[in-house]
Order: C-alpha cells, then sequence, then structure tokens
C-alpha cells in the first residue's frame, strides 16, 4: 500500500516537472529565435529613408521576433551629417550591438570603414560598388552586404515624355557629396541619349543652396529628383521654384511625390526595407556570411501620383498612367 502511494506520488513529480520543462521551453523559443541587438544608423530623416527603417524592423517582428524582448533596435540618426554618421559608426563598433544596419550611402560608408567585426547590411544605397562598400553585388567579400535602390531611370525618364511630350531639356540638383546621386546622374545622360533628351546638372552642397540651384538650372522643361538624401529632406525649397515657374517635377521615389513633385516610377522602400530584414535574419538565424551574401536589387517598382502638383506645375498626367498609379491627396 505505501509503495503504491509513493509511486503515484513520484509519477505525480515527474508529470509535473514534464510539464514544467515543456512550459518553459515553449517561453524561451518566442518563436525559436534568440535575442539580438541591432544597431541602425539613419543617415538624414525623410520619407523614403524613414521607410526603409521601418520595413527592417517589421520583417523581423513578422519573423517572431518581439521588440524590447528578441529583439532591440538602437537607433541613431545623423541628421545629413557626415561627422555624426562616422561618431555613430564608431560608437556601434564597440557596442555589443550584433549586426548593424545602415541606412543610405553616407551611412554605409562611415559603418564600413569604422566596423570590422560585425556583420552590416545596407539600404537605400544606390551602387555599393562605386561606393566601394563591396568588391562586387555578387561576391561582396567583407562583412557588409545589403540592398540597393536603384531606380528604373530610363523608364522615369521615358515617364516625363508622357507627362510633358515636348520636353527636351531635364534639369537636375544633387549633392555634390554623394556618390549615390552621381552614378544616377551619369546614368541618367546615357539613358537621354536614347531619347532626345537633354540633362542640365546643378550641385548643392548644403540644404541651403537647393532653391538657388534650381533657379540656376534656367529655362528647363521639367526636373528630375534622384534619390538624393540632401535634395529629398529638403525637397519644399525645390518644388516652391518648379511651381513659381510651371516647372513638372518628377521624382525617382514616392516620398519625393509626397512632397510636391508630380509623379513618379519608383521604389517601395518599405518592401526594400524588409527585403533587407530578411537578409539580416538569415544572417543572424543561419549563421550567413555578409561576404558571400549577394546584394539585392529592390523587387517592387510603383507608379504613385500627385495630381494637385500636376495642376499647380501646369501638366496633366495621362490616363493611363492614372489607372496604375496610387494617388497622393
Amino acid at each position: 500500500m505505501r509503495q503504491t502511494t509513493f509511486r503515484r506520488r513520484a509519477l505525480a513529480i515527474v508529470g509535473v516537472a514534464a510539464a514544467a520543462a515543456l512550459t518553459l521551453a515553449g517561453c524561451s523559443s518566442e518563436g525559436d529565435t534568440q535575442s539580438v541587438k541591432i544597431g541602425i544608423s539613419q543617415f538624414v530623416q525623410h520619407p523614403a529613408l524613414d521607410a526603409a527603417t521601418a520595413g527592417f524592423k517589421k520583417a523581423f517582428i513578422d519573423a517572431g521576433y518581439v521588440e524590447g524582448k528578441t529583439v532591440t533596435f538602437d537607433v541613431k540618426n545623423a541628421n545629413g551629417e557626415q561627422a555624426t554618421a562616422v561618431t555613430i559608426a564608431q560608437g556601434f563598433a564597440t557596442s555589443d550591438n550584433d549586426l548593424i544596419l545602415a541606412v543610405a550611402t553616407p551611412a554605409a560608408q562611415a559603418a564600413a570603414q569604422a566596423i570590422t567585426d560585425k556583420p552590416i547590411l545596407f539600404t537605400a544605397v544606390t551602387d555599393p560598388v562605386a561606393a566601394e562598400l563591396v568588391k562586387s553585388d555578387e561576391k561582396p567579400g567583407a562583412n557588409v552586404t545589403g540592398t540597393s535602390d536603384l531606380a528604373p531611370l530610363e523608364d522615369q525618364l521615358k515617364m516625363i515624355k508622357q507627362i510633358k511630350p515636348d520636353a527636351k531639356k531635364i534639369g537636375i540638383v544633387y549633392a555634390s557629396g554623394e556618390v549615390n546621386s552621381e552614378v544616377q546622374v551619369k546614368a541618367a545622360k546615357e539613358a537621354a541619349k536614347g531619347l532626345d533628351l537633354e540633362i542640365v546638372t546643378k550641385t548643392v552642397t548644403t540644404a541651403n543652396d537647393i532653391a538657388q540651384a534650381t533657379e540656376a538650372l534656367g529655362d528647363v522643361d521639367a526636373i528630375y529628383v534622384p534619390t538624393d538624401n540632401m535634395v529629398v529632406a529638403g525637397i519644399g525649397s525645390l518644388i516652391q521654384v518648379a511651381e513659381a515657374k510651371k516647372i513638372p517635377v518628377i521624382g525617382a521615389e514616392s516620398g519625393t511625390v509626397k512632397g510636391g513633385a508630380v509623379a513618379t516610377l519608383g521604389i517601395d522602400y518599405t518592401k526594400l526595407g524588409e527585403q533587407t530584414g530578411k537578409m539580416a535574419i538569415k544572417i543572424l538565424k543561419d549563421g550567413g556570411k555578409p561576404a558571400d551574401t549577394p546584394v539585392e536589387l529592390s523587387k517592387d517598382f510603383a507608379y504613385v501620383v500627385n495630381p494637385e502638383a500636376a495642376k499647380r506645375m501646369g501638366v496633366e498626367i495621362p490616363k493611363e498612367i492614372l489607372d496604375k498609379a496610387e494617388t497622393i491627396k
């Protein structure tokens, strides 16, 4: 009798212990993820880069990470200052972060120079090879890889011809210190040759120069705004001049359209950020190496239009574009 009772008690204890073990196992896994710390260096605040950062975070949440528990994001913003981006990168170099996200080319360049022992993922970088971030898109070769926001530039110039068929001269204002913008201007000039277009450029060194540079473009038929961080962050100055002179503005991405440009066939930066986040998760969870992880291009392009801006700039958006576009109201 006593032996039977003892056995019952022993079995009960074993059962409780097993249940507790299962409960602990369930709590510790939280979607089968380990806790990670990620440092994020964003070069400047504007809608495109904000969306890329938000998309990156979303990828982790969608993968089962819980912010504040299994993933911590330490977000820093350089406010458009390269010296600040360098300081942020140096701080991340000595941090206990498991991975660094650099948003935009200047932030990525600063991170790559300061950090060699942690994986770095970049996003919103137009040409990582020209920016000397990777050896090649296929084989980055070091601790840096990520996603490119190279826009469908030739199609965007064709869209200018759709919106203003008689356009011959296209103006571009860009920051002289941004490698990504230099790459886009060079590509625009090449694409323009086959479209009977002439590209006229003016450079700026600070956001305060944007309005004057836009005026200095002279008698252009349209203005194209590349994914230039300085100009996009100060887009209001460019738009003000363009509206006064009735010059339509076409952007490389939707944030510019929200800021007052007429239209774009551009990148969805939230999805680009998500794409980068998925790459980061694969590196963190599967032990992948940035050196062997190819740079990825944006997979999503969409029309975005601003009919009210079109009216203010004296043009009409064709129905074939309107029918396919998201409209900014």
